[in-house]
């Protein structure tokens, strides 16, 4: 197999990714390629990410506590283990049950979160 000039890969560690206050109870971290962004969310019980939609597909995978979406008027309980998908411009909120750790997976990668004018988690 032929060596891809100019292009390699980038290792990262959780660890050494600055996190971000988003909020008193929500913080994040953020790995971004050319096409896709993986965010590393840390929601406190009760957290609230208000209704939104955005042009970007979005796969949302619950490592540990729950998450309660709302989507197209309908309730959707999302526990350890449990895995979203969000067709772009779908109308979402998602409230924290309880102290949840998620990881959220966007195409493409979201420019308002990487310049931080993604305002209705900052609740301004």
């Amino acid at each position: 197999m032929k060596e891809t000039q100019g292009r390699d890969v980038t290792k990262y560690r959780w660890d050494d990714i600055a996190e971000e206050q988003l909020n008193p109870l929500l913080t994040r971290k953020l790995v971004t390629g050319d096409r896709v962004m993986l965010s590393e969310l840390v929601l406190r019980k009760g957290c609230v990410v208000p209704a939104h939609h955005h042009e970007h597909e979005q796969v949302s995978y619950v490592l540990r506590g729950a998450l309660k979406f709302e989507v197209n008027g309908r309730e959707i309980i999302l526990n350890a283990g449990d895995i979203l998908h969000i067709p772009s411009n779908v109308v979402h909120s998602a409230i924290a049950l309880e102290d949840t750790l998620d990881l959220d997976i966007f195409s493409p990668p979201r420019q308002d979160w990487l310049d931080g004018t993604d305002h209705y988690l900052r609740g301004e």
